[in-house]
């Protein structure tokens, strides 16, 4: 009997971790993606149609969330690996802002643009209702994917070359 409960309460806590770190990917009709302008890190205006042109990767994110975190070198990879055709776009949804974004940026040598997303940026995106989520957008300025959780960085390659 009690070889039961820790054989059930074992899978529970599996299936919970599966569903945690599952990819879960979205194939959607290609729309336009919707323009936005935010602050960077220095203050400065960032508009997506800034990219216009780019494969674009827009991650909205946290400095708090672990598979966020996990999945940064993978962005910055790629970042290095396709700079001229490609642009990653981080949007913090820390509400600390730059108190907690500026450091942690620096420590982790993200060299891809980081945004401050707020509220309208969000629901433009369909509300983005979990940390990762991420949209990849093509050259003519189309989001083609959206992912939900930690995606591997294989599968951000796959679309980068697909749409490039």
């Amino acid at each position: 009997m009690k070889k039961n409960k820790i054989i059930a309460s074992s899978a529970a806590i599996l299936f919970v971790i599966f569903g945690l770190l599952m990819i879960g990917t979205t194939s959607v009709e290609a729309q336009e993606a919707p323009n936005f302008t935010l602050t960077d890190l220095n203050g400065q205006k960032v508009s997506l149609s800034d990219f216009k042109g780019k494969v674009i990767i827009v991650d909205f994110w946290a400095t708090w969330c672990g598979p966020c975190k996990m999945e940064i070198p993978s962005f910055i990879k790629l970042q290095e690996d396709y700079k001229d055709d490609v642009v990653i776009l981080g949007i913090s949804l820390d509400q600390s802002g730059p108190k907690a974004v500026v450091p942690f940026a620096k420590k982790m040598n993200i060299n891809y643009p980081i945004v401050y997303g707020d509220g309208s940026v969000v629901q433009a995106y369909g509300g983005v209702r979990g940390i990762p989520t991420t949209f990849v957008i093509d050259r003519d300025f189309n989001i083609q994917r959206k992912y939900v959780g930690y995606t591997d960085h294989k599968v951000f390659e796959k679309d980068i070359l697909a749409f490039k």
